[in-house]
């Protein structure tokens, strides 16, 4: 098949002569005016490789390369400049990555040579976007690691959804990653080279969310001394990650909305509305269901970020990606401290298989840094385990939700065990799980934030089970 080569120029004949020159040199091509013709034309004739003017009307070189960088787009452009204007074209290469740039009259030999070269790096880009989503079906995308049936299925999700615009909604437990499918997502999408921008809901207080998300004007409250842009600015043609959305204020929710879907924003004490490009993806550890229905989150705002969904399955659900997870961590953590572990040893991976992870992969990251450190080289033994890494099948959860027990297990984990068994069981219902463990829908609510407490010290190194 032909390569694809775009001419953009906005004087008539010479657009014809550059378009018989390309075609005589062995290559397909498509004509465009100015700069808003040639995107259109990429429609349905994405170009291997654009031979460009500088000045036209409507859109003119500089215009498309920025629209073409802001897009993601790196189809390599060759940019035509006329007697006295070179310094200005290399200006191009360097500021606007064009491919090169070509000087007016154009030879016949200087351009076959320059577009090869341009086809060539069009084609190495390709191929490695095709490796790139070959590595993802082998067990690694991005920095998320794991050859599991569940991970796999993970992975699927974000190749089918990163190259849209499409809002997405990702769930899981702490400690899952869904930071890092976000991050994923964003560096396969179209908007890579722009801002990733992440807002942890659930550590803001009410009082500052408005404008932390929307941003401020000088004096719009007490201590507003400067403007200041807020986090959709921040993510101008980037992705912006809204972690816990759960956790905010119904009444920013609202505000919210409107945000996502007039896609513009405004200043608190602004006024007027500043537009904004920005992919909304959103994640939450709770059952969005159990938050709508407790007046948590609003029903339209989970149906707006909710486009797509992706569920990230909790470590106890994948315990084959442990081996794989383990030997990523200990390559990172050696180049953080200075380490040189090796690998864990047969009886530590059999602990770690026993294990429930309540903390899941961070926790799973907290227990080898920590025994990465103690052991300092070589083999990570049991012996360098932390205290709060239980005994192995002490209590387990087995296939149909039989709770299996062996001496050595306390009450207080075995309590916890039961209820969250039976949350499960009840598909996070929290009213019927109280009704099937005989008390009042206050206690469970109190018991499940104490087990989430426990969780998040436990996952940060500063709890024990």
């Amino acid at each position: 098949m032909l390569a694809r080569i775009l001419v953009v120029e906005d004087e008539a004949r010479e657009r014809a002569d550059l378009a018989a020159m390309v075609q005589a040199l062995g290559f397909q091509v498509e004509t465009a005016g100015d700069g808003r013709e040639a995107l259109a034309k990429f429609v349905h004739f994405p170009p291997n490789a654009i031979l460009t003017d500088l000045v036209m009307p409507r859109m003119d070189g500089t215009a498309l390369l920025k629209e073409l960088a802001a897009r993601g787009d790196r189809t390599p452009a060759i940019v035509l400049t006329g007697f006295g204007s070179i310094d200005q074209a290399i200006s191009f290469v360097h500021n606007l990555n064009a491919f090169w740039f070509l000087e007016k009259p154009v030879q016949p030999g200087a351009l076959r040579t320059l577009l090869e070269r341009a086809v060539q790096q069009s084609d190495l880009l390709a191929e490695a976007e095709r490796l790139k989503c070959q590595l993802s079906y082998q067990g690694v995308l991005g920095d998320l690691v794991g050859d599991s049936p569940a991970m796999k299925e993970v992975f699927s999700l974000i190749r089918q959804v990163a190259p849209t615009t499409a809002s997405v909604l990702i769930t899981g437990e702490s400690g899952t990653g869904k930071e890092l499918v976000a991050r994923a997502l964003h560096a396969l999408s179209p908007r890579s080279r722009g801002p990733f921008v992440a807002v942890n809901c659930a550590a803001l207080p009410e009082s500052l969310m408005e404008s932390e998300l929307f941003g401020h004007e000088k004096g719009a409250f007490t201590g507003a001394v400067e403007r200041r842009a807020g986090c959709f600015e921040q993510s101008q043609n980037g992705t912006l990650l809204l972690d816990e959305i759960g956790e905010m204020p119904v009444r920013t929710q609202a505000k919210l909305l409107r945000v996502i879907e007039e896609s513009k924003v405004r200043r608190l004490g602004g006024g007027h509305d500043i537009p904004v490009a920005v992919r909304v993806l959103a994640a939450t550890n709770r059952s969005p269901e159990t938050a709508i229905q407790d007046k948590q989150l609003r029903e339209d705002l989970y149906y707006r970020l909710n486009v797509f969904h992706i569920p990230l399955p909790p470590l106890r659900e994948r315990k084959q990606d442990i081996a794989a997870l383990a030997t990523a961590l200990i390559r990172d953590l050696n180049r953080k401290h200075g380490c040189r572990v090796t690998h864990l040893s047969r009886e530590v991976l059999d602990r770690f298989h026993a294990r429930s992870w309540p903390g899941n992969v961070r926790e799973l990251r907290n227990v080898i840094e920590r025994a990465a450190i103690v052991a300092g080289a070589g083999e990570i033994q049991l012996r360098h385990l932390p205290d709060e890494v239980t005994p192995a099948a002490a209590l387990q959860i087995a296939p149909g939700g039989v709770m299996q027990i062996s001496a050595g297990v306390r009450m207080c984990d075995l309590e916890e065990a039961y209820v969250q068994l039976t949350m499960k069981h009840t598909n996070n219902n929290r009213r019927k799980a109280a009704q099937l463990l005989g008390i009042c829908l206050r206690t469970l609510q109190s018991k499940l934030h104490s087990y989430e407490t426990k969780k998040a010290m436990r996952a940060a190194g500063q709890g024990r089970d």
